[in-house]
């Protein structure tokens, strides 16, 4: 059964002016990403604008994705890993999504977010996520964001599903409280073979691999793959020293994803370094001058952005 590791970025979804998936933008930056040494690829995720892509236009994108990682490795040897965002309010739109990553192929799991603007029990949740499990062909992740959503995965509820249903694989936290992510790690310790537990908020990959994290799903390896990359490979090589300046050197740019609405900075970040990620579709609107001044200095700071190409 397949188990996620390393740091897997969310990938943004590049727009054109008229809203329309780039194609072309999207390959490109998934191969930049792969050569950054990420070890995956996660398109449709919260940084990906997975509420703005349906239909047939998911599906080709999923595929672009899917062809920009055929035949490459992470630096470990394995096969770069693939995840599909699938999220939606209701238990049959997310099965719809999940039907429609089995016809692109190619993919290793599914992340499924807990429901948006319905508050569900605790009961609800497990009922919701164990139907998901047992209809899909594809393990599934678990996606905690309660900043997001309004909605937590409790500990226990994560613990209860890992132990009833072997094809949910892990959990990817993004609720930035340390207290559930060594919990979600406490109550599933026995189940490590096939649980793991990721990192979502980027400012903690550090200390989530010290706490028993099998990586990160980190939306600012989108603009700094390799920093984000060296975290989790020099603390896999031991070299905890290395692992925590590269959390350090990281900080800074996910501390600028306040200056505007999520994932607007992200895209900026890319735009700056000449990389073409469109703006987040509309209402999410373009950081002003003076933000993205912040962010082009803390760009040539972290040293992704020279000096000189600032003029």
């Amino acid at each position: 059964m397949y188990q996620p590791y390393g740091v897997i970025p969310p990938i943004v979804t590049p727009f054109d002016e008229s809203g329309a998936v780039r194609l072309d933008a999207l390959s490109a930056l998934a191969v930049r990403l792969l050569e950054g040494g990420v070890h995956g690829l996660f398109p449709f995720g919260t940084t990906g604008e997975f509420y703005a892509v349906e239909g047939a236009e998911y599906e080709t994108a999923l595929a672009a994705v899917r062809d920009a990682a055929a035949g490459r490795t992470d630096r470990y040897g394995g096969r770069i890993q693939l995840l599909a965002g699938c999220n939606h309010i209701t238990t049959r739109g997310v099965l719809r999504r999940i039907r429609q990553v089995e016809r692109v192929g190619g993919y290793d799991a599914v992340s499924v977010l807990t429901p948006m603007f319905v508050s569900q029990t605790q009961e609800e949740l497990y009922a919701y996520f164990r139907t998901i499990a047992e209809a899909s062909s594809l393990p599934v992740l678990l996606y905690n964001n309660p900043p997001k959503t309004g909605v937590r995965i409790a500990p226990a509820t994560a613990a209860r599903l890992a132990r009833d249903c072997p094809n949910i694989v892990g959990i990817k936290d993004s609720s930035g409280d340390m207290t559930d992510c060594c919990e979600y790690l406490r109550l599933t310790e026995d189940l490590r073979d096939r649980f793991q537990v990721m990192m979502g908020r980027d400012t903690m990959i550090y200390a989530g691999l010290c706490c028993g994290c099998a990586g990160a799903v980190a939306s600012c390896a989108n603009v700094a793959p390799a920093v984000v990359a060296a975290i989790y490979d020099r603390h896999r090589a031991g070299d905890l020293a290395g692992a925590w300046e590269a959390q350090k050197t990281l900080a800074p740019l996910r501390l600028a994803c306040s200056m505007g609405t999520f994932p607007e900075v992200i895209k900026e970040g890319l735009e700056l370094q000449g990389i073409p990620a469109g703006k987040c579709l509309e209402p999410i609107a373009r950081l002003r001058a003076a933000e993205r001044e912040k962010l082009r200095a803390v760009l040539e700071e972290m040293g992704l952005l020279k000096r000189e190409d600032a003029q």
